[in-house]
């Protein structure tokens, strides 16, 4: 069990299944200064670590604090005296940030996520966007998020109703600008845009969600798997987002660590 790990191995782990939680320890000086949260992070005080509660088996828990030592370190003492997998972030937020590793907009999520799990509605029978945003939020912005399917006309009142965010509907502020998708918006409004991988992504996601197959090579290929998962899952639409989210983990994974490997084995001519 290590002690610590490197912002560049935690960067590997992000936006997939495999995420470790993130404890954000931080001052709240410090983060309001910063501006940023590591993704997916939460805010804790870790003087409160002897009783933080987590499910039956958290599995690894990350501590950051702004260069790795003090905060952080005491937290993670704190939890693997309980048994649990706690590590450090070698060089704290400083050195994530020193990486060009991407960090959420704080203002962002105090609006939209402030107390996870946060609660959010869109129209029943996702097949893109309505995949992608989902996957979006709980690799980046809330690992706890719950979601809610409707009919389309019952959208609004449900969000009044719960107080769930509406989103990839007319009419809200996370839906569709132009010719940009709401996975566009989301992106854009928590700080995202500019991370060269979730940039391409949403190239690929806008080509596949807005019949412009032009915008990307892989764009009619995820128009293809989206529709046929979406006809073999029915109404079923959480199970669609749980095979939905190993196609963006593929796709992000790909385009991260995969995409100049190229396959070429011709055959040859007798």
């Amino acid at each position: 069990m290590h002690f610590s790990i490197t912002p560049e191995s935690l960067w590997r782990k992000i936006g997939t299944s495999l995420a470790p939680h993130i404890v954000d320890v931080r001052k709240p000086e410090a983060v309001a200064a910063s501006n940023g949260l590591l993704p997916g992070a939460i805010l804790r005080d870790p003087h409160d670590a002897a009783s933080w509660n987590f499910d039956q088996n958290p599995g690894t828990i990350v501590v950051a604090c702004v260069h790795g030592h003090q905060r952080s370190q005491m937290a993670a003492a704190q939890l693997r005296s309980r048994g649990v997998d706690a590590r450090i972030l070698e060089g704290g937020t400083d050195a994530w940030r020193s990486a060009g590793l991407p960090l959420v907009d704080c203002g962002a999520v105090r609006r939209f996520a402030p107390n996870p799990p946060s609660l959010w509605v869109t129209r029943r029978r996702p097949k893109i966007d309505r995949i992608a945003c989902p996957w979006l939020i709980r690799r980046f912005i809330d690992p706890q998020a719950r979601f809610l399917f409707v009919d389309p006309p019952q959208v609004a009142a449900v969000a009044r109703e719960t107080g769930a965010i509406p989103f990839d509907i007319e009419g809200v502020e996370l839906s569709h600008e132009g010719e940009r998708c709401s996975f566009d918006t989301i992106l854009n409004l928590f700080g995202l845009e500019n991370q060269p991988s979730l940039a391409r992504l949403a190239l690929i996601v806008r080509g596949a969600d807005t019949a412009r197959p032009d915008l990307a090579p892989e764009a009619a290929g995820l128009h293809s798997v989206s529709l046929g998962l979406s006809e073999l899952a029915g109404d079923d639409d959480h199970g669609l987002l749980q095979s939905g989210f190993a196609i963006y983990d593929a796709l992000f994974a790909w385009l991260r660590f995969a995409s100049s490997e190229r396959h070429n084995w011709p055959a040859k001519a007798a």
